[in-house]
């Protein structure tokens, strides 16, 4: 069962993942297209945005309104939540999808079928969930074209299991991570594997074929929280994790300090290739990895560090660029920002040169201007890490950007969510807005 359809019309085939041969036009100068917000009276977000072959856009987040932008929402729990805008950014479609508890969606992705796929997590086990093991699962939801959802899976035990990325693999198929609670599963999650030393939560991968039928589900971690945020298929057909742990035992074997950067390859059946820790002695995180044009690999994060790996830190917390190559050695790092706190929540490239990075800021220096507190932060950087614009958007109030990305015509749209409602704000509808910015 899908919940009532808001509004529908039907699409044409979306692009696959990669945004490699769109370029932004030499007159791109970063300027604020325009700024809008999404919701109802209490909190609306949006967490991922893919562009579509039709010149649009699909967002997704999740949803607890049901007035205002969310009216025909039957109630007032957490639902993933799917926008679908034409070229014209005039809205297509909105769906939610979920139960009667709370569910809330973290990556959306293209699916080569034209249709898309959402991971996030559910604690329902009702209306379009089918099952749920414990405090919160897994859910992955494949949608056709038109939003209409074609299968759904959960996947998880007792405890607080929750994905958070995902890639659709060469197969056909998918490969989600996320967070597997090892303690409150009793070991369970490995594959064909007895129960492991593992504790709290770690690394959870597990391939899926294009069905959504599990064939395989592995874990990798130590004794307190390693959190995947990305995954990336190798050419080869392996995969890299990346996120962040704060373990420095079992699969950790080199921590820098308190939260480091931790990156794994794994074959396309999981077996463990390497594992490497990335950071300083403070608090370091990985929120997103791509493949780069000349076959290497960048991350995205943030770094409140300046010794070890990270040369330089600017304040409190810095935007953190690290490129590995496919041995997991490191290339370069970088860091952005000002002399506040600064974070980076996503990677794009766009073209053999150019990145695309989404974050927050609360600098007013080092070319950042800020409106009150956090200030959605989107940034074009070159092959080097050298900022080419940036741009922050936001009020007196609190507004992040989770995600950006590059359309058809040459324009960003850039996502994520707020709590001002003014600045560049134009209004808000209750606790958090979905937060839609078009950058030209």
């Amino acid at each position: 069962m899908i919940k009532k359809t808001l509004l529908y019309t039907s699409l044409i085939c979306l692009f696959a993942c990669g945004k490699e041969g769109i370029t932004l036009p030499p007159s791109f100068k970063g300027e604020t297209a325009f700024v809008k917000t999404f919701g109802g009276s209490l909190n609306d977000v949006a967490h991922s945005v893919v562009a579509t072959a039709d010149g649009g856009y699909a967002i997704a987040g999740y949803t607890q309104s049901n007035d205002f932008d969310l009216q025909g929402k039957s109630n007032t729990s957490f639902d993933f939540l799917v926008l679908k805008y034409d070229a014209n950014d005039a809205l297509v479609w909105k769906k939610t999808y979920g139960g009667s508890n709370d569910d809330r969606a973290q990556q959306l992705i293209n699916t080569s079928d034209g249709g898309l796929a959402v991971i996030g997590y559910t604690k329902s086990n009702d209306g379009d969930v089918t099952r749920n093991a414990g405090d919160r699962d897994y859910w992955i939801v494949k949608l056709d074209s038109n939003g209409n959802l074609s299968w759904q899976q959960s996947f998880g035990y007792l405890g607080r299991d929750f994905g958070t990325c995902v890639t659709e693999t060469k197969d056909g198929g998918f490969l989600i991570a996320g967070e597997l609670d090892v303690t409150s599963s009793g070991g369970q999650g490995n594959s064909k594997s007895s129960r492991t030393l593992h504790a709290g939560g770690d690394f959870w991968a597990i391939k899926l074929n294009k069905s959504g039928t599990k064939e395989w589900s592995k874990y990798y971690g130590g004794s307190f929280s390693d959190t995947p945020y990305g995954v990336v298929e190798m050419p080869n057909g392996n995969f890299i994790i990346t996120g962040t742990s704060d373990s420095s035992d079992v699969d950790i074997t080199d921590n820098k300090g308190t939260y480091d950067v931790w990156a794994v390859q794994i074959t396309s059946k999981g077996t463990l290739v390497w594992r490497k820790n990335f950071g300083g002695s403070e608090i370091d995180e990985a929120k997103g990895i791509i493949a780069t044009p000349d076959q290497h690999y960048m991350l995205i994060g943030n770094t409140r560090s300046s010794d070890k790996d990270i040369q330089a830190n600017k304040g409190g917390a810095d935007l953190w660029l690290l490129k590995i190559d496919s041995q997991g050695t490191k290339v370069w790092e970088q860091t952005l920002g000002g002399s506040s706190f600064d974070v980076g929540n996503a990677i794009r490239t766009f073209d053999t040169a150019n990145f695309l990075l989404a974050g927050s800021s609360r600098s007013a220096d080092n070319g950042l201007t800020n409106r009150g507190q956090n200030d959605a932060w989107i940034v074009q950087i070159d092959a080097t890490g050298k900022i080419q614009w940036q741009k922050t958007i936001g009020g007196s109030d609190i507004d992040f950007c989770y995600d950006a990305t590059v359309l058809n015509n040459g324009r960003v749209i850039a996502v994520g969510e707020s709590t001002s409602k003014n600045g560049d704000i134009p209004g808000n509808k209750g606790f958090s807005d979905v937060l839609i910015i078009k950058l030209q």
